[in-house]
């Protein structure tokens, strides 16, 4: 398909006359103090007191942002930066280029959003990614006089509630779904952590809003569980044939049973009917047959301190606090033969795409947006404006190569691997379950290469940070499951700041063993 040669003009014209006048406040900002500059601050809050108008105060807002950037940490936003700004301040998703700075763009509407003293919200995936950001953009907030929260996964309330009272607070998708629902159980305001809901801007848009629009968010309690009936019902399953007692749905992840499987299951249970109100099975037998037939050990969960852990079909990670709903999670235990725990019942539930529409005032951004662009603007209405590059982009887009089976494909990325081993360019593989990282990494040992493997088992979660930081060095292979995380920064040649903090660490545990022995 060919592209609109003036699709990155249209959009640079529809903002030049406001980057004009933030570029020509620049001069007037570079001489003033520390302290004046953080007066603007003051200035502005005063001016949207009195007028309750945003678009008044973008230019300024925008140029006092900028200045603070580069004085706090040396980068200086870049025109198509301040474009990527304002179409987020207008409520679109920009998609930037990977290596664009979407991070320092943020900076930008948040700074101007948070002058309403009603609250910014910027989501990202991952509590590594919203600890980094608030620690590393939150400089410039301070140095204006504006505070910022961060939510983490093991906060308490007390400490929540404070980070959310911030002007602007980082926090994951996951985090900030979970303590809505918390608070909408709440029986009074005491128990809520979240203000009023103001302006939110989405890191890694796409990911949240399509991939994992739908997935609802559950909060559970414990109800009386029958384990025997899920024992039972795990050993009838291993009698049970595909297309023959049952049918399998695998797009919606459903089970049908046939006549002769209904027949065949009442005969070895020995009743009369599977679907008795006062004695019922169904439930049980078609749990089990999902267990069997639809979740697979190392694709969809992992076995661990013999309980089942799920893993996280979108980010790679294990999730030890989330149990499946409906008796699967019961009938997966019972087909690994651990120990079964308790069911449980909804006690609240809510999708990313009916929470995130609660905010008032919603944007995101992304590199890769253009392809979903229907869907956003048809169920979010958010717009996509694709941003300029700063500069020309020299990397090479090459076409995808599809294979008819799974063998030969990763057969080919293997001798890939060992071609491109001779040139010591670092390479990184992506996998998307724990099982195909392991079976890539067994096929690279026939090789006789040398590699580094991230997955979500227990063993390699530990090295994460040691693995990815190495992962641009000279020579390396990586393999990982998409667990390692949008936006987690790889430098070529490796991390040497990384590599003396290790070996620092080392020698001084290393002292320390020795000087207590």
């Amino acid at each position: 398909m060919l592209k609109n040669p003036f699709i990155k003009d249209s959009v640079t014209n529809q903002y030049q006359a406001l980057i004009n006048q933030i570029n020509a406040l620049e001069n007037n900002l570079k001489i003033l103090t520390d302290t004046e500059l953080r007066n603007k601050t003051f200035q502005l809050k005063k001016q949207y007191k009195n007028e309750q108008d945003l678009n008044s105060l973008i230019a300024e807002s925008f140029a006092i942002t900028r200045e603070a950037s580069l004085r706090t940490l040396g980068l200086r936003h870049f025109d198509v930066q301040l474009i990527g700004g304002l179409v987020l301040n207008s409520g679109k998703i920009s998609e930037m280029r990977t290596g664009e700075g979407k991070t320092l763009v943020a900076t930008l509407p948040a700074y101007l959003n948070a002058l309403t003293n009603k609250g910014v919200h910027i989501v990202t995936v991952n509590d590594y990614l919203a600890s980094r950001d608030q620690i590393s953009m939150g400089q410039i907030y301070r140095f204006l006089g504006l505070d910022t929260g961060l939510i983490q996964e093991d906060m308490a309330f007390l400490e929540r509630q404070q980070n959310y009272q911030a002007d602007i607070t980082y926090v994951t998708n996951n985090e900030v779904a979970f303590d809505y629902l918390r608070d909408n159980m709440a029986s009074n305001l005491n128990q809520v952590v979240l203000p009023p809901f103001n302006y939110c801007i989405v890191d890694e848009v796409d990911s949240i809003f399509i991939d994992e629009a739908q997935v609802p968010l559950i909060i559970s309690q414990a109800v009386e569980t029958c384990i025997d009936k899920y024992i039972v019902a795990a050993e009838v399953a291993e009698y049970l044939e595909v297309n023959v007692h049952f049918k399998v749905d695998e797009k919606n992840r459903n089970i049908i049973l046939t006549e002769q499987g209904t027949a065949q299951i009442e005969k070895i249970l020995q009743v009369e009917d599977l679907y008795d109100p006062n004695d019922p099975w169904i439930p049980y037998i078609l749990s089990a047959i999902k267990a069997t037939a639809l979740f697979f050990q190392n694709v969809h969960y992992i076995v661990q301190n013999n309980q089942i852990i799920i893993v996280d079909e979108f980010t790679g990670r294990i999730m030890p606090d989330r149990r499946w709903n409906e008796g699967l999670h019961q009938a997966v235990e019972a087909k690994e033969v651990v120990p079964i725990r308790q069911n449980t019942e909804t006690a609240a539930s809510i999708t990313y795409q009916n929470f995130f529409l609660l905010y008032p005032k919603l944007s995101g951004m992304t590199g890769t947006a253009k392809t979903s662009e229907v869907e956003f603007e048809k169920i979010y209405n958010l717009p996509v404006e694709e941003i300029p590059t700063a500069r020309p982009n020299l990397r090479k887009d090459l076409p995808d190569f599809v294979y008819k089976d799974s063998l030969t494909k990763w057969t080919a990325i293997a001798r890939e691997c060992k071609s491109i081993a001779k040139t010591k360019q670092p390479i990184l593989i992506g996998t998307t379950t724990v099982e195909n990282s392991e079976m890539l990494a067994d096929l690279l040992k026939e090789y006789q290469l040398s590699y580094r493997l991230l997955n979500a088992k227990p063993e390699n979660v530990k090295r994460e940070s040691e693995i990815v930081a190495q992962a641009g060095e000279i020579g390396s292979i990586t393999i990982a499951t998409n667990m390692a995380g949008r936006g987690t920064d790889i430098i070529l040649g490796g991390n040497i700041t990384f590599k003396v903090r290790k070996q620092l660490y080392n020698i001084l545990v290393s002292y320390k063993s020795q000087s207590t022995s």
